[in-house]
């Protein structure tokens, strides 16, 4: 096979700079690195150190992370009730992958923080759709420690194990005893009906590991034989009277060649937009087999060879010469991407890191839906423009502009989303009060910067949005649209914010390369 050629280099520029970061490159980034572009290798390397040091790197890949831990800011199902201090756990995700916390540490953290001083860690566990008013508090309890279970399961070790929960896995070596000696793990948990400041999902586990039972057929009204924690037992021995801290310690080893591998699979969808085994989360015998298995063994051996950072192992892939030749198939934002870029080139980007999530204005067609207290709008207007991240995920109710472009609905662990092309995505980036508003506050701008130049208006706006200077032929193209699109709007400024919506609206700024 032969390689594709290099990509140009404000297309890398572009491309790892929305890998890394999630937000576009700005014109200064863009003249900086064009300027220094000589020094090929040395001004990519210099790039790829300044992105991963900028506070944006944890906010961009903590997403990564919640869509796995399905996380939301409230329990989900009839009443949607609001969890107070989910965010906190979102908060220490953006701050663990910031500050690069060793990715064995990252894990084991979320496994048994409590057991290590660090109990919001464990938010992963307890991140599950929940209802705590539920009449049978048995059958409460019994739902989300099988979630818990089945999510472990498939985050960590990419096994369908929650196939196991009411009978022997139909495919894969797991028995029903097998699910339930790993559970066994999680069943000290106290699940208080009261909402009360013990936790940060106030949740707790108690001292001590119990014995549990096999639930005959998966019902929680038919306790089984006794059973104790305890590894899968295709993983071999477990040692004895070993309880979560032992289970986080094993599962995130340099000798876990699973958890390895599904790790490595993971980070390189990341990246490509595409795993090298095609299902992350099943490895197992109904998975599909990775395309490159040796490219996915030296990944997966190279994380724990980087001392557990994922940054060096960001690094290894962004400056590798496949990762730098130009793109084959493109690759879109996610909506939580758009939103932010939209943002970034209208400079209305509010960069304020952490604290509860804020809640956006809705259209009232869809507020209308929300039970009261629900539709509440945070009260400071600049906070509606603070990164996707730190917006109020609910989960029976996602930012339209999320839910078309794909995000999850957090019910379960997402592994890989979706990416559909629909009619009401463009209807939405075009005609929304939003994409509107973005375009406006771009115009004014570029207005006060350069009046009525319509060369100048057209080359800056398209180095914010695209990152790059126009053709002679996207000028010409430009000056005509703006003349007759003057005739058609009140003044030379709504023409120029139609020209900007346009741009907003293009598959270069939607797709990557």
């Amino acid at each position: 096979m032969q390689r594709s050629p290099p990509a140009e280099p404000i297309s890398w520029l572009r491309r790892v700079t929305f890998d890394l970061t999630g937000l576009p490159p700005s014109p200064e980034a863009v003249r900086t690195f064009v300027h220094h572009s000589h020094s090929s290798h040395q001004s990519y390397e210099a790039l790829v150190d300044q992105l991963l040091v900028s506070p944006r790197y944890g906010e961009h890949w903590a997403q990564w992370w919640l869509d796995l831990a399905r996380f939301a800011e409230t329990d989900g199902f009839e009443y949607d009730a609001e969890r107070n201090r989910a965010w906190q756990y979102r908060d220490w995700v953006i701050d663990a992958l910031n500050h690069d916390m060793p990715f064995d540490e990252f894990v084991q953290k979320q496994i048994a923080g409590d057991l290590m001083g660090d109990e919001t860690a464990t938010g992963f566990l307890f991140a599950a759709p929940d209802m705590p008013d539920l009449n049978n508090q048995n059958e409460r309890r019994h739902v989300l420690l099988n979630d818990i279970t089945t999510t472990v399961g498939s985050v960590y070790l990419g096994l369908t194990v929650g196939c196991a929960q009411c009978h022997d896995h139909a495919y894969d070596p797991i028995s029903q005893a097998d699910f339930y000696r790993l559970r066994a793990f999680f069943d000290n948990t106290v699940l208080p009906k009261e909402r009360k400041p013990l936790g940060p999902f106030v949740r707790v586990f108690t001292e001590g590991v119990p014995a549990s039972t096999v639930f005959v057929r998966g019902d929680f009204k038919r306790p089984g034989a006794t059973i104790h924690p305890a590894f899968p037992r295709l993983f071999g021995e477990t040692p004895p009277n070993a309880d979560r801290a032992v289970l986080a310690k094993w599962l995130a080893s340099k000798n876990n060649a699973i958890f390895l591998r599904t790790m490595a699979n993971r980070i390189w969808q990341q990246h490509f937009g595409k795993p090298l085994a095609a299902i992350p989360g099943d490895l197992g015998h109904q998975g599909e087999a990775p395309t490159d298995p040796a490219l996915l063994d030296w990944l997966a051996a190279e994380l724990p060879l980087q001392s557990w950072s994922l940054k060096k192992l960001h690094k290894v892939i962004v400056m590798s010469k496949h990762y730098q030749q130009a793109a084959a198939p493109r690759k879109r934002l996610t909506g939580e991407m758009l939103r932010d870029a939209m943002l970034s080139v209208s400079d209305r980007l509010n960069l304020k890191t952490g604290g509860p999530g804020v809640k956006l204005p809705l259209p009232k067609e869809i507020s209308d839906t929300l039970l009261k207290k629900q539709h509440e709008v945070n009260p400071d207007a600049t906070e509606h423009n603070r990164r996707s991240i730190y917006t109020f995920a609910r989960r029976n109710l996602r930012n339209p502009l999320f839910e078309l472009f794909d995000r999850p609905d957090a019910q379960m662990s997402c592994a890989r989303r979706n990416e559909s092309t629909t009619a009401p995505q463009a209807l939405m980036l075009l005609n929304s009060e939003f994409a509107h508003g973005i375009a406006a506050k771009l115009a004014t701008d570029l207005n006060a910067a350069h009046g009525s130049d319509a060369t100048a208006l057209i080359t800056d706006a398209t180095q914010r949005c695209l990152a790059r200077q126009p053709t002679k032929a996207e000028i010409e193209a430009g000056r005509k649209f703006l003349h007759k699109q003057t005739s058609l709007t009140p003044n030379f400024q709504a023409a120029l914010a139609d020209y900007c919506l346009a741009l907003l609206n293009s598959n270069e700024f939607v797709y990557l390369d």
